[in-house]
């Protein structure tokens, strides 16, 4: 079992590291910003002591180049014997999120509102709405370009929702992983004043559009469960809650 990959010495958002063994990748991990580190372990070896070992061994120590030191929370598949490994490494639960899915094999009804896909040179617009709709976003036309400019964004999309003087109200991020796999949802927002008017609905009914386009078959999303707002927004758009799921979190 070895750690592969590399991880940019900046950590910036999108770092990947991998373990594998006999050529064979068992995990990967993607850091969503310095804090966060994303596991997704293949379903067969999530109950495997050597990786599970492995992973622990390697994530929490800042010289193997993952996750800094301090503050971090870890997201890993539920029933994972890495996460039990975890909590009896100091790593306590954190609070939960409701993940939701929508099936796609069905055509998506017509949002109600008129809906833009937002290309580079409308860049500026979709970040205003980001920052107008989550406290502190340092979310900028710069760091849009450079999120489109990576391979992941190949087949993503950005809609935005637009209210009756054409003033984008409401955005969305899609990522497509390619026909006949589900698709993410990641971020969706609505500009603090104009919510309450259902362009929460109207956006993600258009997020899980455009994820049909390319063939996905499924639309998922992720949200805190505290958030009862979104949760009920996505529901209202046809995406269906499923159990409640916790990270694993280090406050030192």
């Amino acid at each position: 079992m070895r750690a592969v990959g590399a991880v940019v010495c900046d950590r910036g958002y999108g770092d990947r590291n991998g373990w594998s063994r006999d050529g064979r990748n068992l995990a990967v991990g993607l850091l969503d910003g310095p804090e966060l580190l994303r596991l997704a372990i293949a379903p067969d070896v999530q109950r495997d002591e050597e990786p599970a070992h492995q992973l622990v061994e390697d994530v929490p120590e800042p010289e193997r180049g993952v996750l800094m030191e301090g503050k971090a929370n870890i997201e890993a598949p539920t029933g994972a014997l890495v996460r039990d490994l975890l909590c009896g490494n100091g790593w306590d639960t954190d609070d939960p999120w409701t993940p939701l899915r929508r099936d796609l094999t069905e055509r998506a009804q017509a949002p109600g509102v008129r809906i833009e896909v937002i290309g580079p040179q409308r860049a500026r617009v979709r970040s205003a709405v980001q920052r107008a709709a989550f406290d502190r976003s340092t979310f900028t036309g710069e760091r849009r370009h450079a999120m489109a400019a990576g391979l992941p964004y190949a087949d993503a999309r950005c809609p935005v929702a637009c209210d009756d003087r054409g003033n984008a109200v409401a955005a969305v991020t899609v990522w497509s992983a390619g026909p006949g796999r589900p698709g993410l949802l990641e971020p969706m927002g609505v500009d603090r004043e104009h919510r309450a008017r259902g362009y929460g609905r109207a956006i993600t009914v258009a997020a899980a559009a455009a994820l049909q386009e390319p063939g996905s078959s499924s639309a998922i999303v992720c949200t805190p469960s505290s958030d009862a707002g979104a949760v009920a927004t996505y529901r209202s758009a046809g995406f269906q809650q499923r159990p409640e799921i916790r990270d694993r979190r280090r406050d030192t």
